[in-house]
């Protein structure tokens, strides 16, 4: 045993992580072992949509965790039981399987589509993804996914994916061919840099694909449970996909993702699906929690009218500097900053005691609690502007 190691040296080396430990967080803050405090605008990737260590969450898990953890998948739970049936009478849905990760919720996405193309349509199993769609890191899903960066990694990849263009509906049709079954996309492209699909490219998507008797899958990982302000973004659209994968914000804080489907394509055989930890007791609580905090009165509208502010004052910090448009909806925002200095940005904001994210080179994502303050985006807002001009990024004048 090498007793000489560094205590960062025994987690595998698979990202660029700066030397701060996280001890505790509340809210919007972070502190680190040195008590050094951070106003954190990432949240876990979107994940902690009520902030850091919430009441409602700890509560719940606290009370559960005394009643029973696990009494395995093959048998009914409250809270499993209780969890489906909200997530089902707030959505278009009518069954639900819970997963640990979104990841895992895109693999029975794929799995189930690909379960109805061998029923119900002659053995199809091409799913149509999208060129910048990111699924998640599982085999499967790196393979629909369009991120450059994998295309050379884990060779030979999954099968059947073949990449149309978002918002262009003739570079999906030209894909159809007998053996599809689905079009898969995130109604914002979040990893991308937060491109979200027009609401007409996703009415036309869903009319072709009930035209060519398709199924519609969305990977709401990242935008569902209000983060556009919406429960689930495809109401925006006003449209009625099949299939749809959840994740990140359903936990709030815990691993905890869905995958839910229309009754008519819910085709799963006893056996082809499973999970040792699937709708565990404990996580759902969680879920609950989240659930009953994002359904209170006023919750989604402040979301978006937190959002709206959010995007109005990074349009002004913009024009000042010089920088370009802001994009997204709701508290999943991106500014274009027209420059490579994303990495700049986040490292000296990172000093400063602020946590941003910079999908791309070019490009800021913004994704705060979803129960921010305006103290918070204020002084979110004055630190970033004071972030740029210390790097040299130059005011407009008049």
């Amino acid at each position: 045993m090498n007793i000489a190691l560094h205590p960062f040296d025994a987690l595998m080396d698979i990202t660029p992580r700066p030397p701060v430990v996280f001890v505790r967080g509340e809210g919007g803050w972070l502190w680190d072992d040195t008590g050094k405090r951070y106003l954190d605008f990432i949240q876990g990737w979107a994940v902690n949509c009520l902030g850091h260590s919430p009441p409602a969450i700890a509560e719940a898990l606290t009370a559960q965790a005394k009643l029973l953890l696990t009494p395995s998948p093959a048998f009914y739970n409250a809270p499993s039981l209780e969890l489906a049936q909200a997530l089902v009478t707030s959505s278009c849905f009518d069954q639900v399987f819970f997963t640990n990760s979104g990841a895992e919720a895109i693999e029975g996405a794929i799995k189930l589509a690909r379960k109805y193309g061998a029923l119900h349509c002659n053995g199809a199993y091409e799913i149509i993804t999208f060129d910048g769609a990111f699924h998640g890191r599982t085999l499967a899903a790196m393979s629909a996914s369009g991120k450059k960066a994998f295309e050379p990694l884990f060779e030979p990849k999954v099968q059947g994916f073949p990449k149309a263009r978002l918002n262009d509906l003739d570079s999906v049709k030209q894909l159809i061919g007998n053996n599809t079954i689905a079009v898969m996309l995130e109604p914002i492209q979040g990893e991308a840099g937060v491109w979200p699909a027009t609401d007409e490219f996703l009415q036309g998507l869903r009319e072709l694909t009930t035209q060519h008797g398709l199924l519609l899958i969305v990977d709401e990982i990242q935008t569902g449970i209000g983060r556009t302000g919406k429960l689930f973004c495809y109401e925006q659209a006003g449209i009625v996909p099949d299939i749809m994968a959840l994740g990140k914000g359903l936990g709030g804080g815990v691993p905890l993702g869905a995958l839910l489907a229309t009754e008519a394509a819910s085709c799963f055989e006893h056996g082809d699906q499973g999970g040792t930890f699937n709708g565990s007791p404990l996580m759902c609580a969680a879920g609950l929690a989240v659930l009953n905090e994002v359904g209170q009165p006023d919750f989604l509208k402040s979301v978006t009218d937190n959002g709206l502010h959010l995007a109005g004052e990074l349009q002004r910090i913009s024009a000042r500097h010089g920088l370009g448009s802001v994009r997204g909806q709701g508290l999943l925002l991106a500014l274009d900053l027209k420059r490579p200095i994303g990495a700049a940005v986040v490292a000296c904001a990172l000093e400063e005691g602020l946590l941003l994210n910079a999908p791309r080179p070019d490009t800021l994502r913004f994704m705060p609690a979803l129960n921010v303050t305006r103290e918070e985006i204020a002084l979110m807002i004055a630190q970033f502007d004071a972030i740029l001009g210390k790097l040299g990024v130059a005011r407009c004048v008049g």
